[in-house]
């Protein structure tokens, strides 16, 4: 494919060589010798590769120099490096804007001495900016002559299929091995085989875990020993066997790992033997088999079903009604451990005839269903999907009335992370948050028989018929943020407005902040002495909820727009939403009603005489 890397060179990865804490200056420069020596042509960098932001550039420097100083061809050696991260601190964060990328290649240009980098590649997306943003700025680059290719890195198959609708893209980079199987799962080393793409594979032994695990294995260490070989050698040769597209990014940190590269490029473990591997790590298939050789025929017998769709979109709901039409469910709430422990179940239950099944659990990722897939193809059951449609903001109030119902109050941040391990229905916002950035929404092209939508429809539960105004207090009933009670000034008209509101049959509640209970710089009783002069001067009684949580990333359900304290009053009052109105005046108040499915006012509406 033109603009692709043709074929399917001997790499390896140099992160290590300059983020390690030993790292050293003359052993690295001899491992890239050796590596280089023994047929090494790819060598992958990035600018990040440093230990903080002062030494950023440091990897692909000491690669410059390696190049400079070695009496080998270099006119076939290749670089890859990277941009779109970034090292405050020694963190790693995310900068996809298109300034920071142009300005970080004409860095890399600089540190690797070259006048166009042979592949430049988009380190992480970056949650903040578009996808198709950094992808333009990489095409641009290309364009303007500073890189000759231009690839991506830590991608999902979608994120993959939007670049490709912008600009053609030579490589994809992600974390691939045996017991890494994400890549093959997830349909990204599909689509790269199916267009080209030269699939790097970061991490191919797993980090020294990983590494230890290889070693330690049976089956690549009998395999291994027969070849003269070691059982990482074995691992890197399978890899390269899977497709000329698979290129592994092994790490050496030392001459004589480098060295032995040269035996993995000459290594042919048998049929025979790759057969046996891929039995041992099964998501090979992917590569090895087409997938219409793998699935059903049409009309199999059994049902299984997959369910997807955010924490809180309903899925148990659904799996309830469905058990009571006669299927089995499968959830890790119930067994637990982790979703591929229900395989072996589901394998032995469809094996034993019971052909109706249904799996609720978070398959959030093509990888997470593709298990699922696979092992009912196994047993000949098709396998459809039901995809919860549920907004975020339906979402959270479900996760709120589910916490309510089980522990009858809002839990603080530090009980939920305690609480989750045993109830993983009882999570913070951030896990929310989380798996809505790594859903990948589900497609027949999975293997599916078909997805059918299944939206949500929120209902008011019986005996909900209240009707309530929900003021917000600081700068809609009274002046911000009074410290002490005899600070205390509300608003002008809004005694003789709520007498009025009250006296029409409205329940008023009230909804604030105080930060500073939380971080220990006041009382509750302090703030509550606040709240009672407050009523005192309004002439009236609110039933009131306040957040004690500070600033930053969500921790807590409580915090305005998220609906926690909202719901809490919703249950207390069996309140009707759609007789509720919140009063208030920020952005983040429309957020709120919106959400809890309140109408909303202004404030200067709501106390206009």
């Amino acid at each position: 494919m033109p603009g692709s890397l043709n074929a399917q060179p001997l790499a390896i990865g140099c992160m290590r060589l300059s983020t390690a804490a030993d790292r050293d200056e003359a052993r690295g420069l001899g491992t890239l010798h050796a590596a280089l020596d023994a047929g090494v042509t790819l060598l992958d960098t990035a600018d990040a590769y440093a230990r903080g932001e002062a030494d950023v550039g440091h990897n692909e420097r000491l690669i410059a120099r390696a190049l400079a100083t070695w009496s080998g061809d270099r006119t076939r050696i290749r670089v890859a490096t990277k941009g779109g991260l970034t090292r405050p601190g020694g963190r790693w964060e995310a900068d996809g804007r298109g300034r920071h990328l142009r300005a970080a290649c004409e860095a890399s240009l600089r540190a690797l001495g070259v006048p166009r980098i042979d592949l430049y590649q988009l380190h992480a997306p970056d949650p903040r900016v578009a996808l198709a943003t950094s992808v333009r700025a990489l095409a641009a680059l290309r364009r303007d002559g500073l890189v000759e290719r231009i690839g991506l890195s830590n991608v999902t198959r979608g994120q993959i299929e939007e670049a490709l609708r912008l600009t053609e893209i030579a490589s994809v980079q992600v974390e691939l091995g045996p017991w890494r199987e994400d890549a093959l799962r997830g349909g990204v080393a599909e689509l790269c085989q199916a267009q080209g793409i030269a699939l790097l594979a970061h991490r191919p032994l797993g980090g020294v875990t990983g590494a230890r695990r290889i070693e330690q294995d049976a089956l690549l260490r009998e395999i291994a020993d027969r070849l003269g070989a070691t059982p990482a050698e074995l691992v890197l040769a399978w890899l390269r066997s899977l497709d000329p597209v698979v290129v592994p990014l092994p790490g050496p940190t030392r001459p004589e790992h480098a060295a032995a590269l040269a035996r993995v490029a000459s290594l042919r473990p048998s049929d025979a033997d790759l057969a046996r591997l891929d039995e041992r790590f099964p998501a090979a298939r992917a590569l090895r088999e087409p997938r219409a050789s793998r699935r059903p025929a049409a009309g199999a017998d059994g049902d299984v079903v997959v369910m997807v769709g955010l924490p809180g979109a309903g899925k148990s709901t659904l799996a309830a009604a469905m058990e009571r039409e006669g299927y089995e469910r499968l959830n890790r709430d119930e067994a637990g451990g982790r979703l591929a422990d229900l395989l072996p179940e589901l394998r032995a239950r469809l094996a034993a005839g019971r052909r109706r099944l249904v799996l609720d659990n978070t398959y959030g990722t093509r990888a997470a269903r593709n298990g699922v897939i696979e092992t009912a193809w196994a047993q000949g059951a098709p396998v459809r999907c039901l995809w919860l449609t549920t907004s975020l903001e339906d979402a959270q109030v479900n996760a709120v009335t589910r916490m309510l119902d089980r522990h009858g109050r809002l839990l603080e941040p530090e009980e939920m992370k305690r609480v989750a391990r045993r109830d993983p229905n009882s999570f913070a916002p951030q896990a929310l948050y989380r798996h809505r950035r790594e859903l990948e929404p589900p497609d027949v092209a999975e293997g599916f028989v078909r997805v059918d939508a299944v939206p949500f429809v929120r209902r008011t539960p019986p005996g909900h018929e209240g009707r309530a105004l929900l003021f917000w207090y600081d700068g809609v009933l009274r002046e911000p943020g009074p410290a002490t009670p005899d600070r205390v000034k509300v608003l002008p008209g809004r005694r003789e407005a709520l007498a009025r509101y009250a006296a029409e049959g409205w329940t008023l509640l009230g909804l604030s902040r105080h930060p500073e209970v939380g971080a220990g710089r006041r009382t509750a009783a302090e703030v509550e002495s606040v709240f009672e002069r407050t009523h005192e001067l309004l002439g009236v009684r609110l039933d009131h909820r306040y957040c004690t949580h500070g600033d930053g990333p969500a921790v807590c359900w409580c915090r305005r727009p998220l609906p926690g304290l909202g719901v809490e009053l919703i249950l207390r009052h069996r309140l009707d939403p759609d007789r509720c109105v919140y009063v208030g005046r920020e952005p983040s108040d429309r957020t709120f009603a919106r959400v809890l499915g309140l109408g909303f006012t202004d404030a200067d509406d709501a106390f206009r005489s």
